[in-house]
């Protein structure tokens, strides 16, 4: 195979994170795994001795991003891809919806983002070549009750894809969004435990409810999307927002 390229990938810990980076360890590639919990991190390179990074770091503490460009380019050399995945949601109607709920969904969905991909351009740069891949969220594209902070942040964020990739094309940096529809992750579970508070429902009802709204009456899985964005590593195009939805 050619040269394992390296890769940082956020939100590492869990879910889509989680599988993709493990599915990027499997192919060869050096991966970089930055989350806030250590143990998620040990776990997902157990039986592992090399090809790999941790980095336990908050990605919304100041300074961290570019902390944790540094240390990948520091053990690395450089760095060659960026998967954008950390992130989370709250669902709280709008007039519930605080301000400190507002600002960590536009600061962790959004800003995040724009300071890591601010830190890596650089980098990339150099090479003339990078891959920057962000898993926004379909909210990003069309709009959902409940979910006003969610849904402004992921629009921000892939009008910050189709804005650097124009900017950036001209230095072979690709940068892409993936918009899946709902997955299976602790995200979204905690979302459902909040709509059944909320409805005075039950978890299983509430859940039956939204699977029967959904492609396929099903939720996308981690390796579904794990899959799709590890496709646009080493592709041409740029700008991309893929909407992702469960099939039969």
């Amino acid at each position: 195979m050619a040269a394992p390229l390296r890769i940082l990938v956020t939100g590492a810990g869990r879910g889509i994170g989680r599988s993709i980076a493990i599915k990027l360890l499997e192919q060869g590639h050096l991966v970089a795994l930055c989350a806030r919990t250590t143990s998620d991190l040990e776990s997902a390179v157990e039986g592992r001795s090399d090809g790999y990074l941790i980095i336990d770091k908050d990605v919304l503490l100041p300074g961290a991003p570019e902390s944790i460009v540094n240390d990948v380019v520091k053990a690395w050399g450089g760095l060659d891809v960026l998967i954008l995945n950390a992130g989370d949601g709250v669902s709280l109607p709008l007039d519930k919806t605080t301000d400190e709920a507002w600002d960590h969904m536009l600061a962790l969905n959004a800003t995040a983002p724009f300071k890591f991909m601010r830190a890596a351009v650089p980098v990339m740069k150099e090479e003339k070549a990078g891959n920057i891949i962000v898993i926004a969220s379909k909210a990003g594209l069309i709009g959902q009750p409940n979910v006003s902070a969610y849904t402004a942040a992921k629009h921000a964020v892939v009008g910050l894809v189709r804005s650097a990739a124009t900017e950036l094309a001209k230095y072979s940096i690709t940068v892409n969004a993936i918009c899946p529809d709902f997955v299976d992750t602790p995200m979204t579970q905690r979302s459902l435990t909040l709509a059944a508070q909320r409805t005075s429902k039950s978890l299983e009802v509430v859940r039956e409810a939204l699977e029967s709204k959904l492609a396929g009456n099903r939720f996308l899985t981690p390796e579904e999307v794990a899959d799709a964005a590890i496709s646009f590593i080493g592709k041409s195009e740029t700008g991309v927002t893929q909407i992702l939805e469960g099939g039969n």
